[in-house]
């Protein structure tokens, strides 16, 4: 017995060193040296602890926080709700630890993330925020409102992950979660993955609504190619679910205003497990429900998430800066 277990690691060792060759490093370092050439940081530099937190900040008046999803970057948020947010509040959408180019932590929990988005925040003096968190982004911002000092004003959630979900993530979650997959997924990711497969997720991500036109270059989804983005969002992910059980039963404390809006033909957080049974456990949320749409509407149905964030602003009794004509 003691041999076959000594073969099987020998057996494994030799995979990832297989997989992890010199050809394959030589591979991924070009890449991520093309990805980086073509998609610059364009926002600025905050430093918490030594690690950099990307962040864009554009606007004058009350603050606001856009916090991305998975495998994503601020872009995404920018790309859909900064125009028209800007004419009334100063809006700060940070890259997430480990995403975009904001580096990794030590702690990637849902909690670590809002303390440490929330110190970057400080830096920026920001007081009393509306903060929108769109799918895992919408978890950090529970994760703020429950742990972090800067204390928001309201919550918007779009699509968030909110509660326990049955079965298990896909394959390749399960498999970058033991030590082994950890060490050989990403290298190999970055130096073989197509950015056609970057596409066809996008697509899975959006539907059944239609990807804007030019919205991965626009949003720079290569990325999320680079090995450590790759471990930062395959860490955070892997451990979302378990973080959410630790969290739930401390959202009865969550009194100021929280607006949800879902889409009732979201497959990647299904809005019957999610948003409707947590609107029923918060004790100041609204829930807004929009038929036929899936994941991204931040997206695909602008104008409802624009109303709902304003929605919250006037529950919370702020008064936006006035629109500029």
């Amino acid at each position: 017995m003691i041999w076959k277990k000594l073969a099987a690691k020998l057996l494994i060792t030799a995979t990832i060193l297989g997989g992890i060759s010199a050809v394959t490093l030589w591979r991924a370092q070009a890449r991520e040296d093309a990805i980086a050439l073509k998609y610059p940081a364009e926002g600025q530099f905050l430093t918490v602890n030594t690690a950099r937190v990307h962040v864009y900040v554009a606007g004058q008046g009350p603050d606001l926080i856009l916090i991305h999803g998975a495998s994503g970057n601020a872009r995404d948020m920018s790309l859909a709700l900064a125009a028209d947010l800007t004419k009334s509040y100063r809006v700060i959408a940070f890259d997430r630890p480990g995403l975009g180019w904001s580096d990794e932590i030590a702690d990637q929990s849902l909690r670590g993330q809002a303390l440490h988005l929330s110190a970057a925040a400080a830096q920026l003096n920001v007081q009393n925020p509306i903060i929108v968190g769109q799918s895992y982004g919408g978890s950090v911002a529970l994760a703020w409102a429950l742990f972090a000092p800067i204390k928001p004003r309201a919550l918007v959630l779009i699509a968030a992950p909110s509660l326990p979900w049955p079965g298990s993530l896909d394959l390749v979650y399960q498999v970058s979660a033991s030590v082994f997959g950890a060490a050989l997924v990403p290298p190999v990711a970055t130096a073989y993955v197509p950015e056609s497969f970057v596409t066809s997720s996008i697509a899975a991500l959006f539907s059944p609504d239609p990807v804007p036109p030019g919205y991965a270059d626009a949003i720079a989804a290569p990325l999320i190619l680079r090995r450590a983005a790759l471990r930062a969002n395959f860490a955070q992910v892997n451990s979302l679910r378990a973080e959410i059980v630790a969290q739930q039963p401390l959202y009865p404390q969550l009194t100021l205003p929280i607006e949800l809006i879902h889409g009732t033909e979201d497959a990647i957080v299904p809005l019957h497990i999610h948003s409707e049974p947590l609107s029923a456990l918060l004790p100041d949320a609204n829930l807004t429900v929009v038929a036929g749409t899936g994941h991204m509407l931040h997206h695909s149905h602008r104008a409802e998430v624009l109303a709902v964030i304003a929605r919250a602003a006037e529950r919370s009794g702020l008064r936006a800066a006035p629109q500029s004509p």
